[in-house]
């Protein structure tokens, strides 16, 4: 059932995750969890998948500006990134985020740019409990290359949390993509 009210906690980064120990340095690192209902599916790439296909408006929105901005310092702009999608191997990229890694348990996208690098993390922790469906935790680190990366990560790392907040909130507000066996009659 779907719930507004399902809280999403900042984490400590997962040790487990293959984000956890990726740069040798990094300049923003932060971890997002939320309890995720029985009957949830357990895959990585279709909770994300799933998650920014739920994203609020306003995220939209927010992302025009960035790339109307950021495209006069020479980086990528998410509408550039989008074009990479339709020519690449579709498991090669998910929307504007390449994929650096796959498991069971997690999925990791990312980007370089010349100013920074990041690496994302979707890792489904499953739950002890036989009455929950387990722990959604999305994580990101950043690794700065120069002045203009940590000015820029200066300026957009509260809207990121806020974006990771919110999409997790909209997407158990929407209802979770259910695994093959729940839905069976």
């Amino acid at each position: 059932m779907p719930s507004e009210l399902t809280p999403v906690k900042p984490v400590a980064l997962p040790t487990q995750s293959a984000v956890a120990a990726i740069y040798e340095s990094t300049n923003l690192a932060d971890a997002f969890a939320i309890q995720l209902p029985l009957g949830t599916s357990s895959d990585p790439d279709v909770l994300w998948r799933f998650l920014i296909a739920q994203q609020p408006a306003w995220i939209g929105w927010l992302t025009n500006i960035r790339d109307a901005i950021v495209a006069s310092f020479g980086l990528k702009t998410a509408k550039h990134l989008a074009t990479l999608s339709g020519e690449a191997n579709a498991d090669d990229r998910i929307g504007i985020f390449k994929v650096y890694g796959r498991s069971a348990t997690e999925i990791v996208l990312g980007e370089d740019d010349k100013h920074l690098d990041f690496r994302l993390s979707v890792l489904h922790t499953p739950d002890l409990s036989p009455t929950r469906g387990g722990q959604l935790t999305v994580s990101t680190v950043v690794h700065c290359h120069n002045l203009l990366g940590r000015a820029y990560l200066s300026v957009i790392a509260p809207f990121h949390r806020q974006v990771v907040k919110a999409s997790l909130r909209r997407a158990a507000h929407v209802g979770w993509p259910k695994t093959a066996a729940s839905v069976l009659p």
